[in-house]
């Protein structure tokens, strides 16, 4: 049997091989780190968590600690190291970095079942299960051939990112639906702003602080996706004539026009998510925070994602790959890590974790199953792979994922029985496929 090859020594690519290497595959593990560094990285260790200590939250009820409960249940041998190098006993997993990625580097190269090659792969092979977790740098020959692969326009290279909001946080006595063209009047929910409220709005956000981004993480601005708040330092009426532009959306519930309008536009189908329509934006968390509350009818919203701009490689995942992780065309290949379009540390992880299981039962012969829709894992891979029918970009876990909840079930006892439906489902999941 041939190797399974592994590109990307990241935490997909790291979770992905000693995955595989338990279970008495035979690995090659490609990473280029020191013969090639990246303006990322500072170590030639595996896994390495280039800009936090942080796994994010352990609570069950919280969207990254119900997928480290799925990843537990599942056995990811990342998390299990995470713990051994915890360094806070709070409601977050926040690790000593050094620490956690010397492990994991010596685990990846004592194994008797992983060779290790510190060396670029420009060429990824089309007939042998083969796992491309490059990560969010992945540039040159590799990526010239993944568009091959994949077609051009698949391949993106920038994220220009507006936040999500969850729609049980919504004041809908303030918002109402509407389209500005009447094409099709339940697209957008609109918060309608007084001239008042925008002026708290615009003082706000001309004085908000950025976030500084590392020399690998800088990103040419261009006219179609500049950041909210330097479009909103080009005149205090910019915003207004811009994103925010009331026309065509006279306010059903008071018969008035308003000053200026944010747009929310549905995220899924279920319109559990919603996007801030055109807030692409580089403000720090704690601004967005405080920026989205002064919209009215969001004062309590609940941030899924943040927004962001920066240099990421990522694939246009939506019809190019299946919930399995592995490309429609060349189904021994597998995508894993933020190239696949999911965003974060533990997300990173979780991809490595699916990618190897479906190579390992790839291998064996056996039908490969998604992940439950409900499971944390499932709800994000199906994101991925299927979109919302708009433009994609890449997604982080999140609790408005999981939809489907009976009627009857409100407030705190969503999010529980989110999480117990999704830790019985991926039990399940397990037992059938492992």
């Amino acid at each position: 049997m041939e190797r399974v090859i592994i590109i990307g020594g990241g935490l997909a690519g790291s979770e992905a091989a000693l995955q595989l290497a338990e279970r008495g595959i035979k690995v090659t593990l490609y990473e280029q780190r020191p013969v090639h560094m990246t303006p990322a990285h500072k170590t030639d260790s595996f896994a390495e968590l280039v800009c936090s200590n942080s796994l994010k939250s352990t609570e069950e009820t919280n969207a990254h600690g119900l997928l480290k409960k799925e990843l537990n249940i599942l056995g990811s041998i990342l998390l299990k190291i995470a713990e051994k190098h915890r360094i806070s006993h709070g409601k977050a997993l926040v690790v000593d970095r050094a620490g956690f990625s010397k492990e994991v580097t010596k685990e990846i190269e004592s194994h008797p079942n992983i060779e290790v090659r510190r060396e670029k792969v420009d060429k990824i092979p089309e007939k042998r299960p083969v796992i491309v977790a490059s990560g969010p740098l992945t540039e040159g020959k590799l990526a010239e051939n993944l568009k091959m692969l994949i077609g051009e326009e698949f391949l993106h290279f920038y994220d220009a990112i507006s936040p999500i909001v969850d729609a049980d946080s919504l004041n809908m006595d303030v918002l109402y639906f509407k389209d500005r063209h009447n094409i099709d009047n339940e697209a957008y929910l609109n918060a309608p702003m007084t001239e008042e409220e925008y002026e708290r709005f615009y003082e706000f956000i001309i004085n908000a602080e950025s976030f500084n981004s590392h020399e690998f993480d800088k990103v040419p601005y261009f006219e179609g996706c500049l950041p909210i708040e330097e479009m909103a330092k080009r005149g205090k009426l910019t915003l207004v004539f811009g994103p925010l532009s009331p026309k065509g959306l006279l306010n059903p519930k008071t018969g008035k026009m308003p000053f200026a309008v944010v747009q929310l536009r549905a995220e899924n189908r279920e319109r559990t998510m919603y996007s801030l329509v055109g807030f692409q934006t580089r403000l720090k968390r704690s601004e967005q925070e405080k920026l989205i509350k002064l919209i009215p009818g969001l004062e309590n919203a609940k941030i899924l994602r943040y927004g962001q701009i920066h240099r990421n490689t990522f694939i246009n995942a939506p019809g190019v790959i299946t919930p399995n992780l592995n490309l429609k065309k060349y189904p021994s290949i597998f995508i894993a890590g933020q190239l696949s379009g999911t965003e974060g540390y533990v997300e990173a992880i979780m991809g490595g974790l699916i990618a190897a299981i479906n190579v390992y039962n790839l291998i064996r012969g056996k039908k490969l199953i998604p992940p439950p829709r409900h499971s944390m894992i499932g709800a994000l891979l199906s994101y991925i792979s299927e979109g919302n029918g708009g433009v994609f970009q890449p997604m982080n876990a999140n609790m408005g994922l999981l939809t489907d909840i009976p009627k009857g079930i409100k407030g705190k006892n969503r999010r529980i029985f989110k999480k117990e439906r999704a830790i019985k489902e991926i039990i399940e999941w397990k037992n059938r496929i492992l």
